[in-house]
């Protein structure tokens, strides 16, 4: 008897999916018939070897190879148990799939992060998930994806000390890679775990400043101190403008438009990719123009400060609030949240404080709308003057 030919085939159907990658599929070849398996591995095509039949130029090209030649072992195993059984062999016999991983979850989710288009911010944050999962676990398969897998990793995550709103974060993103697996065939709809999971929110508090407390700031006398200074006037410059620190370290002098001979802040937001223009002149009361004023010859961007200067500013931020009595945990954060609450506490539409931050959503502005009790002060006052 014959025994059957097995091939690696790589883009049979010649044509890529979405994301530029084509499936690899086992062809067994018998008397003149074939039958194709797929795999389920997907590599675009820079990553195969069409002479040697194998990945190649892949961060996981050992493990995915390995994998491939087990896949044809488990196929030849099948055929000689049903050779050596004494019954009659023919390709319909192997219909059955190896029950295999291709690779596990947490090499599955590496992959996906490091090979996607996401902004250097946003793939920190879910490489930071990916570290914490292997905390807890340092290998995860799609077998372990269950219901009790959530919720013990949600236990572990608090008896850690995360906070609430950390490992919604966490649970979100690994949500994300679980929905992704399912669209490429690598974990069934079926096992879904989130279908009984529902992730947990709790509101926070955001910081802002009131009024007073930004006067207070502004009259500190900081002269002779280049980098408070620096820092200061970069931190009231957000309050004055809204802008997220990422957006702060980025603007340009090219950023600012002089349009009826009035300054304007056009960007694109480094987060989110929207475009947001600022009536400088308008905003309170121009504030932001006198320190535009003071930076504007600066070479390259507008502080010249890099963005892995976070942590610094912010330790100055907190010395700069000591300095001026302010007992709040403040970080360079506050800023926007200290825009956004005073320009509604001052009547602002929520639609155009939506535009002026930058959001996609009305939805995320509307988190500001009632995180200041002066705002109610206002309201309430405003009643006793009606007769």
């Amino acid at each position: 008897m014959e025994k059957v030919i097995y091939n690696l085939v790589f883009n049979r159907k010649k044509q890529l999916n979405t994301e530029g990658k084509a499936l690899i599929q086992v062809e067994a070849y018998l008397n003149k018939q074939k039958k194709y398996f797929s795999t389920k591995v997907y590599v675009k095509p820079y990553q195969w070897d069409p002479k040697r039949k194998a990945i190649k130029n892949h961060p996981n090209m050992d493990s995915l190879n390995q994998y491939l030649a087990n896949f044809i072992s488990e196929l030849e195993h099948l055929e000689f148990e049903i050779v050596q059984s004494g019954r009659e062999f023919s390709l319909n016999d192997l219909k059955e799939k190896p029950d295999m991983e291709p690779i596990s979850f947490s090499v599955f989710m590496r992959n996906e992060i490091t090979q996607s288009n996401l902004k250097p911010s946003t793939m920190k944050n879910h490489l930071s998930t990916l570290l914490v999962l292997s905390t807890y676990k340092a290998d995860i398969g799609f077998t372990d994806l269950t219901f009790n897998f959530l919720c013990n990793f949600e236990h572990y995550l608090l008896d850690n000390g995360y906070h609430r709103n950390t490992i919604a974060k966490h649970m979100k993103h690994l949500k994300r890679y679980i929905n992704l697996a399912i669209n490429k065939d690598l974990f069934d709809l079926y096992r879904y775990p989130f279908r009984k999971y529902k992730i947990k929110y709790m509101e926070s508090k955001r910081t802002h400043l009131t009024p007073e407390e930004l006067e207070q700031l502004e009259s500190l006398d900081l002269q002779g101190r280049r980098t408070l200074r620096k820092t200061m006037d970069m931190f009231l410059f957000s309050c004055y403008t809204g802008l997220r620190f990422s957006d702060i370290v980025s603007i340009t002098r090219e950023n600012f438009h002089c349009i009826d001979d009035k300054i304007w802040l056009i960007y694109s937001s480094v987060k989110t990719d929207v475009n947001v223009r600022l009536p400088l002149f308008l905003l309170f009361d121009g504030k932001a123009l006198p320190i535009y004023e003071r930076y504007k010859d600066n070479p390259w961007t507008l502080f010249n400060m890099p963005a892995s200067s976070n942590s610094n500013v912010n330790k100055q931020i907190r010395r700069l609030c000591k300095m001026a009595n302010i007992d709040k945990k403040v970080s360079f954060h506050t800023a926007r949240h200290t825009n956004a609450t005073l320009l509604l506490y001052n009547g602002a539409n929520i639609t155009t404080v939506q535009k002026l931050l930058g959001h996609k959503s009305v939805r995320t502005t509307e988190i500001y709308s009632n995180i200041m009790d002066m705002t109610v002060v206002r309201d309430l006052s405003s009643m006793t003057d009606i007769k």
